[in-house]
């Protein structure tokens, strides 16, 4: 019922903050496409959305040869309040957080009444507890609605309100810079967590709190610390600008990243998650960040291999503790 209650009203700020300009000006959130039914005032509002030049109501008619083109004029013409709000991208991260959790969280309190899936349970003489699992969620919660809503706010004022494109990515365009934007952000965070972990007072302020259980499950993807979590929403946000990324493809990237981080820590070995369907082991997935949990020198990396490969600290799981 909280939940509900939280997901509406960030909803409602996405919505009312998209239809206010950063000084305060009212932007009109529905869309007047003919200057000669509308009034000068409205057509002004709908010129001022942060879409780009092209008279908008070229853009329902015109052809594209993008096979995501429909889909993204299909955002852009009916929930553009939504995606051109500051906290729509926290809205997307909290609720892919959310709703993939939650099946593992089931698997974890049905345990042994399904063998079918228990069997494969990495560590199954260590199972989260529902204290622990409120727990985890609740830290995550209480850090959105105090830090990462404030943090969204505050750059509200100090950053320019980005623009949305008119044209959609190519299905080259969002699988390629979705690699590169996977690939920065594994090399950053190997690095952050390889010196967190060395050096024992990083660790013990900063990172500790992310390995209070040995044994991970769903719901201790975000238990993290303020710092952790400030850090990595700041390479979440920054580097698909860095890169030059489209909004869209920044968005799929998001949901994607946050499904592989709950499967990294969902405690089981199941043959159809992404480290099986992955050739050549290049994903650790949730075997590589168990192992991880149990020994904390090992396994630095979040989504990749080739790092802890390089530089000596993959550590594969024992093959006893794989129960089948």
């Amino acid at each position: 019922m909280f939940l509900n209650c939280l997901v509406n009203l960030l909803v409602k700020v996405c919505l009312t903050t998209s239809s206010y300009g950063w000084g305060g000006e009212y932007i009109k959130a529905e869309l007047c496409l003919d200057p000669e039914t509308c009034s000068s005032l409205q057509w002004s509002h709908s010129k001022m959305l942060n879409i780009s030049e092209l008279p908008l109501q070229r853009l329902s008619s015109r052809s594209s040869g993008r096979l995501l083109q429909p889909f993204w004029d299909h955002l852009l013409f009916h929930h553009l309040p939504l995606i051109s709000s500051p906290f729509f991208p926290v809205l997307l991260a909290f609720s892919s957080y959310f709703f993939f959790s939650i099946p593992f969280a089931a698997l974890d309190l049905l345990g042994e009444r399904v063998p079918s899936f228990y069997k494969y349970k990495i560590q199954p003489d260590r199972r989260p507890t529902v204290g622990m699992m409120a727990k985890s969620f609740m830290t995550a919660m209480y850090n959105h609605i105090f830090f990462v809503l404030p943090a969204v706010i505050i750059t509200m004022f100090i950053l320019p309100t980005p623009r949305l494109p008119q044209d959609a990515p190519t299905l080259y365009e969002v699988i390629i810079d979705g690699l590169a934007i996977l690939l920065l952000f594994d090399t950053q965070y190997y690095v952050w967590h390889f010196i967190h972990h060395k050096h024992s007072q990083l660790y013990r302020w900063i990172h500790a709190v992310h390995h209070e259980y040995m044994a991970p499950f769903s719901w201790s993807t975000e238990q993290l610390s303020i710092p952790e979590l400030m850090t990595v929403g700041l390479w979440s946000n920054q580097d698909p600008i860095l890169l030059k990324c489209h909004p869209l493809t920044t968005w799929c990237v998001t949901v994607f990243s946050i499904w592989m981080s709950v499967e990294d820590h969902i405690g089981y070995d199941l043959p159809w998650t992404l480290n099986h369907l992955v050739p050549f082991g290049l994903l650790g997935g949730a075997p590589a960040h168990d192992m991880h949990h149990q020994k904390p020198s090992s396994n630095y990396a979040p989504f990749f291999s080739h790092w802890d490969r390089i530089f000596g600290t993959a550590v594969p799981q024992p093959k006893r503790t794989l129960k089948r």
